[in-house]
């Protein structure tokens, strides 16, 4: 995928979750742009390492670190690791989380719903703090950065079954919003993008069964499931010198599906 029309401040850039899925689409699209890029995977070496050697194949940079981004040391690893293999990091996508159990609120268990908000939520407020504190002082004289938060539609279009992930996303909002407010004056902007039903192992039995996949489909007014590569191409924009003007919004990607509430009844 080309983002060849797209200029970026820095050339380091962090994407936690770039083993897989949208993350991974984020990782190559960046690299082939030719930015160097810091890949998070969290104890699946195997996906790591072919992202890893597909963006050296094709002359990248890229480094990849096991890393629960939940754990605060973890993530000061990943960023150490980052700066001392091609300096300071002025680009951050958060694109690792885990997705929704299907489990009714008076099943989950505090651990559960502990390990969702800490993949979810703890771990963007980490990289974001982390990657603040990383610009600060002379690695960054005259300011600047983007990060992108990889959200959810259902940030806001809530599904029974999902306390766990909804809630996570729905902080995810907010952290995104405040930090754009408190983060503008030093010139790091703060976006979002939130995707409906896109093809990636999250949604791998819609991958894997077609009739799934178009019954899954109809409920979509656009009338199919997005691709990463799609998701990446929003996500490469915000990150670059064409969206300066870009702070504090998260924009959807889902094909109109966040509209489809309260129609039909």
């Amino acid at each position: 995928m080309a983002l060849d029309y797209l200029d970026f401040t820095g050339d380091c850039v962090v994407v936690t979750g770039g083993s897989s899925g949208i993350g991974k689409s984020c990782a190559m699209a960046l690299a082939g742009r030719g930015l160097a890029v810091a890949i998070t995977h969290f104890h699946d070496p195997d996906e790591a390492d072919e992202v890893i050697g597909r963006i050296h194949a094709n002359g990248g940079r890229a480094i990849a670190c096991d890393a629960d981004v939940g754990d605060e040391d973890d993530v000061e690893a990943l960023f150490a690791a980052a700066e001392s293999a091609f300096g300071p990091v002025r680009l951050l996508v958060n694109s690792a989380g885990r997705n929704m159990s299907g489990t009714a609120v008076q099943d989950m268990s505090l651990d559960h719903f502990d390990r969702v908000m800490r993949a979810d939520l703890y771990g963007p407020f980490l990289t974001c703090r982390r990657f603040v504190r990383g610009l600060e002082g002379k690695d960054n004289p005259g300011g600047g950065g983007r990060i992108v938060n990889v959200s959810s539609i259902h940030e806001a279009a809530p599904r029974a079954g999902a306390v766990d992930y909804d809630s996570a996303k729905g902080g995810l909002a907010q952290l995104t919003a405040t930090l754009a407010l408190e983060l503008a004056p030093r010139g790091i902007a703060v976006n979002g993008v939130a995707p409906g039903m896109i093809l990636t192992p999250m949604n791998q039995s819609a991958l894997d069964d077609p009739k799934e996949r178009a019954r899954r489909a109809r409920a979509i007014p656009w009338g199919r499931a997005g691709r990463p590569e799609e998701v990446a191409e929003l996500v490469g924009y915000l990150l670059s010198d064409r969206a300066d003007y870009i702070t504090g919004t998260t924009v959807k990607i889902d094909g109109a599906l966040s509209l489809k509430v309260a129609q039909d009844a």
